[in-house]
């Protein structure tokens, strides 16, 4: 896509009161820079118990890469020291008005901030805060899919402008307990049986699974996007998972990732060939099947694709972190019935709008958006339905 360049690295002057005493708030604007932050935003990361592999260093400068504009960057890092302790992944848009948004975008299920967990988290927070009113100028700050519990929630409170907090994208989640439990949380007892049932199926069949080496993770992807466009031939599919660019920003940014313990793929076989590809994405606190690619043959065979792909996940729920494991499965975003069948806990992702004083009006004009299209959904919902029992019939 070409080089992109920027400002280089620069203090960031905060609103008063002030600067956090003993930190330095710096804006960055340079996509090399960005690159050569790997290693201590790698840290930083490490050392935020609410980070979600959205906000690693490889998924966000891989998706800068593939969907950053030239000129747009802005990092806003706050450092003690030699350590950094938070950081901002942020750029400026400037539809349909001026605001700065998360890196990572409509691919990206969750959006959020990193600051350091510990003894340094309020300062870290507090003077994040103030790098940010200082970065945004004339622009809002918009926040989207926010997970609750995101690190960003510290700056929304310590906000001391105008805000608002309105409901994002829903996810769906599972207790992160073994496959048998799963089954357990199954409304009737006749429905755990058929689960069972679909699972004695694989071995039955003789499907075979195993997590991908380091080196094989890109043949693996470009298998998986692959069968994700076979299986959805015909049909409607996110149009976005059929582009070049995000197959570059997915090979690019998930191979680091499983080198570092924040991704697996998984591959399944059946009579030797490849059949189907996950990809299930990691962070202390949860594991997340993100995209996957099945082929025809599973489902002509009679073997369950949801099943397998929860089977698969669900492997990963006990290596997290250093508390004991993963607390959360996570289904992602999206309200798709075959989810429902789990029995998963509903958890709505939130909006953080943050605003200085003569960007107000930015902030009113968002939420009189969001309403104008919550109304319009609920009519096309409310006439779809219509539809469906007959009102459109002759």
């Amino acid at each position: 896509m070409g080089s992109r360049t920027g400002a280089r690295t620069a203090p960031v002057s905060a609103p008063a009161p002030g600067p956090v005493t003993g930190l330095r708030t710096e804006l960055c604007a340079d996509e090399r820079e960005f690159g050569r932050l790997a290693e201590e935003w790698g840290v930083l990361y490490r050392r935020c118990g609410a980070a979600t592999p959205f906000q690693s260093h490889a998924w966000l400068h891989s998706w800068w890469l593939s969907y950053g504009t030239p000129g747009r960057l802005r990092l806003v890092l706050v450092r003690d020291g030699g350590d950094l302790v938070a950081a901002a992944p942020l750029m400026l848009v400037r539809q349909p008005w001026p605001a700065l948004v998360p890196l990572g975008g409509p691919i990206s299920d969750f959006g959020d901030v990193l600051i350091e967990d510990g003894e340094r988290a309020d300062r870290a927070a507090a003077a994040l805060t103030d790098g940010l009113a200082a970065a945004a100028r004339t622009a809002l700050i918009d926040f989207r899919e926010v997970r609750p519990g995101g690190a960003v929630e510290r700056v929304y409170a310590s906000w001391r402008g105008p805000r608002r907090r309105l409901p994002d994208s829903l996810c769906l989640e599972l207790p992160a307990v073994p496959m048998d439990d799963l089954i357990g949380r199954l409304a009737t007892a006749k429905a755990q049986q058929r689960v069972r049932a679909k699972l004695r199926k694989l071995g039955t069949l003789g499907v075979e699974r195993r997590a991908v080496r380091p080196d094989e993770v890109d043949a693996a992807l470009r298998r998986l996007l692959e069968l994700h466009r076979l299986q959805w031939r015909g049909r409607k599919v996110t149009a976005e998972h059929l582009q070049d660019r995000f197959a570059d920003h997915l090979i690019r940014s998930v191979g680091p990732m499983v080198r570092a313990g924040d991704a697996v793929v998984t591959e399944f076989r059946l009579d030797g060939a490849v059949v189907a590809v996950d990809l299930t994405l990691l962070s202390e606190r949860l594991a997340g099947g993100y995209l996957y690619g099945a082929h025809p043959r599973l489902r002509e065979r009679k073997a369950d694709v949801a099943t397998i792909l929860l089977h698969a996940c669900a492997q990963h729920i006990g290596t997290g972190g250093g508390t004991g494991g993963r607390r959360v499965l996570s289904l992602l975003r999206g309200n798709e019935p075959y989810k429902h069948h789990w029995r998963p806990q509903p958890v709505v992702n939130q909006r953080l709008l943050l605003a200085r004083r003569r960007t107000a009006p930015l902030m009113s004009a968002a939420v009189c958006d969001v309403a104008a299209r919550n109304r319009g959904k609920k009519l096309l919902d409310r006439f779809a339905d219509w539809r469906e029992r007959g009102g459109g019939r002759p």
